[in-house]
Order: C-alpha cells, then sequence, then structure tokens
C-alpha cells in the first residue's frame, strides 16, 4: 500500500513538472453499418456555454471510423473559436467511451485497395489529437466504459479525465499486429517506472481507480453519479478551469487500488520490463514465474508469446523513444509506423492479426516473422524511416500551437 500512496504522489510530481498533463488502437469489435448518417456517429448536446460531443456507436462499442475522427476534429476547430463556449465535453453512448480504431473496417479497405483512405483517417486521427493536447478550453473527457486503444489517444491528452468503476482500459494493439498509437508513446512513456512498457506489451488492463493511481486519469466517480456532473458541467456558465476542477471534486471519490491490483506488482513489472529486448524481458519473466510461482507473471508471458513478434519489437522502441519526445514527435513518428503497418511492405501482420481475432476468429494467426529470432533489425528500422520525397509526413500547426504537456 505504501508504494500505491507513493505512485499517487509520484502523479502530482509529475503534473507539476510538466510529465503528464495536468489542467489544461485498436478495436475487438467488427464493423457495424447500423448508422448510415455519419453524423449520427457523433452526436452534439448544446447548452447555453458547453458543447458535448457523444460517440454514437454502440453497438460497435463506440469505434472510431474516418467519418466520426473527421467530424470530432470539425467540431473541436468549430467550438474553439466560438466565444459563446466554455467548456467542451467527450463522452460515449451505451456501455463504452470508444474501443479504438474500427479495425475491421480498416482491414477491408486495405483488402479493397482503399489505402490512401487509411492513410487519411490516420492523418486525420493524429492532429485531432493534437488538437486535443493543445486545446484552448477546459476540457472534459470521461472515460466510462470500455476506453482501449486510440479511445486513450483521444482522451488523455485533455485537460480533464474523469474515470469511473465502469472503466476499462488498455492497449491490445501488439495482439492485433500493430502498435499503440494516438499519442500512446507519449502518455505511456510516462508513467511511473517501466508501467508503460507492461501495458502497451501486454494489452493488461487498468480500470478507473488505477488510471488515478498512475496518473492517467485526474478524477474518480462513481458511474451513478455521472448524470449529476455532467448536469453541473453543462450548466456551468464559468469557463475557469480551477471552477470545474472544484465541480469534479464536489462529487469525486478518493480510492486506493485493491490488493489485486497491478500497481501491487510495480517492482516486478519494473524488474521485468526495464530490459532493453524484448528476449530479455521474456527470459525475465520467465526466471520471475520459476522462482516465485506468480500466475501473473505466465500470463505476461503468454501474452507476449501470443502477439506479433514484430509489433513487440517495434512498440517496445516506440515506448523507449517517446520517453525523449514531445506529443507532436510522437505522433509524428506514430504516423510513420502505422503507414508502415497497413503498407505490408515489410509484413502482413495487422491484417492477418486482424483477420485472426475480429473476421475469421480462428485465435490463430500466422505472423510474419512467426519467431523474435527472425525479426531483423532493418525491419525494425523500417517503422522508424523518415517517408519518401512522395509521402508527406504528418504535417501538425506546431508554430500556432503549443502543447500544454
Amino acid at each position: 500500500m505504501q508504494r500505491v500512496k507513493g505512485l499517487i504522489k509520484a502523479r502530482y510530481s509529475f503534473q507539476r513538472l510538466g510529465f503528464l498533463p495536468h489542467q489544461r488502437c485498436f478495436s475487438a469489435q467488427p464493423h457495424y453499418a447500423q448508422y448510415d448518417d455519419f453524423q449520427d456517429q457523433v452526436l452534439v448536446e448544446g447548452k447555453a456555454k458547453s458543447r458535448a460531443a457523444i460517440l454514437n456507436r454502440p453497438s460497435a462499442l463506440n469505434s472510431l471510423n474516418n467519418s466520426m475522427a473527421s467530424r470530432l476534429k470539425k467540431l473541436y476547430e468549430s467550438w474553439e473559436e466560438n466565444p459563446d463556449i466554455g467548456i467542451v465535453l467527450l463522452k460515449g453512448s451505451g456501455r463504452a467511451f470508444c474501443s479504438g480504431v474500427d479495425a475491421v473496417a480498416l482491414y477491408h479497405s486495405l483488402n479493397e485497395g482503399k489505402v490512401e483512405e487509411c492513410k487519411r483517417f490516420f492523418d486525420t486521427l493524429y492532429k485531432f489529437v493534437y488538437l486535443q493536447g493543445t486545446y484552448l478550453k477546459p476540457h472534459v473527457a470521461i472515460l466510462d466504459g470500455v476506453t482501449m486503444g486510440c479511445g486513450g489517444g483521444i482522451s488523455l491528452p485533455g485537460m480533464f479525465r474523469l474515470v469511473t468503476d465502469k472503466t476499462a482500459f488498455a492497449h491490445p494493439e501488439t495482439q492485433l499486429g500493430f502498435h499503440p498509437d494516438a499519442g500512446a508513446s507519449f502518455y505511456l512513456s510516462r508513467l511511473p517506472g517501466y508501467l508503460g512498457e507492461c501495458l502497451a506489451l501486454t494489452g493488461e488492463k487498468l480500470n478507473g481507480v488505477e488510471m488515478i493511481a498512475c496518473g492517467l486519469a485526474t478524477h474518480y466517480c462513481l458511474n451513478s453519479r455521472l448524470a449529476w456532473i455532467e448536469e453541473r458541467l453543462g450548466n456551468m456558465m464559468n469557463d475557469d478551469p480551477t471552477a470545474i476542477e472544484s465541480s469534479l471534486a464536489q462529487y469525486g471519490d478518493i480510492v486506493y487500488p485493491d490488493r489485486s491490483s497491478i500497481l501491487h506488482r510495480i517492482e516486478t513489472i519494473d524488474k521485468c520490463f526495464c530490459h532493453d529486448t524484448i528476449e530479455e524481458i521474456m527470459d525475465s519473466l520467465e526466471t520471475e514465474a520459476a522462482g516465485t510461482y506468480d500466475d501473473w507473471c505466465k500470463t505476461m508471458l503468454r501474452r507476449l508469446k501470443e502477439a506479433s513478434p514484430l509489433s513487440l519489437k517495434v512498440t517496445l522502441r516506440s515506448i523507449r523513444e517517446g520517453r525523449f519526445q514531445s506529443l507532436d514527435q510522437c505522433l509524428a513518428r506514430e504516423y510513420r509506423m502505422s503507414l508502415a503497418g497497413i503498407s505490408k511492405q515489410v509484413s502482413n501482420d495487422f491484417s492477418e492479426g486482424v483477420r485472426a481475432r475480429l473476421v475469421d476468429k480462428d485465435f490463430a494467426p500466422k505472423w510474419d516473422p512467426p519467431r523474435l529470432e527472425e525479426v531483423s533489425k532493418d525491419m525494425v528500422e523500417s517503422y522508424f524511416t523518415p517517408l519518401g520525397e512522395l509521402e508527406p509526413e504528418l504535417l501538425l500547426p506546431t508554430a500556432l500551437r503549443e502543447p500544454f504537456i
């Protein structure tokens, strides 16, 4: 418990030093076509001084597609310019906030040869993430329910992140032959110790209490109190962040992770995930499992063995580089990585991972290469190489918008 309380104290230290946001993706679900009207996929709730964007694909756990990302970006840009709007909220309908990218839709687009459409999606998504991280107005993201993959990217760079007893946060991308993106290499790399590496590589879940403890969230409340908080925020006539903070705290709870929490394993995590290679991490987990008979270590090992070998090596390097990069630098690098992942020039692991886990659901992906020792340095390097003359880099308005994180 002392170590966990130390993590909570460290969170505030990180915020003061500017390592974590302070006051200022992939879906595991198939693509659904019930919502033909693109505008209905992102609803708008307006009050006197506030606006709320509501992700509205509940049967798909609010997984993001191209039209949703475009609409979010346009809405946020227009709201920022509107002097009558003081506060902006983002939430999801149903039992999810956002389960990440609609990976199955991307899979089908790639199979149909619509590569440029997929590139535009990543371009729009990452620009929206940067908009979040530089937004000039107070922003509250309500992460109630499933929050996976880019669901973190579209919310965590913002000013306030409210979680509940229903929140379930995870980055399962390596199981799909991809990498945690949409700013994940920025915020995961700034978590205490090597927790970020553990989450990124294994897809281990965090609940709302754990997100508060490690600094990913700013406020916690019970799901049953959300209606009160939303009403209070929606009726606010003051856009002062301090007043918003007070309103969130009024209905909030002081919570600590229970004994089964992953955060109580932070020493084991640091010991096993501090290494420079995936092979060393796995060897360390095997040694720890053999010496302590810890089932958790065995579970982490199993997940690493199930993941794409190439994705594991690419992800580890991404998190390590993210420790020393700004949000815009992380997004620019992740854009290169994502284009490499969908290009199939090095490997078809993304399409194969989606096929095996979400389309055919045989859960037997044929990774290429199939073993860690067959992943060459050149293969990994190709994900981080600047794009060529014919492929423009991600252009972010860094001269006009400076992140507050």
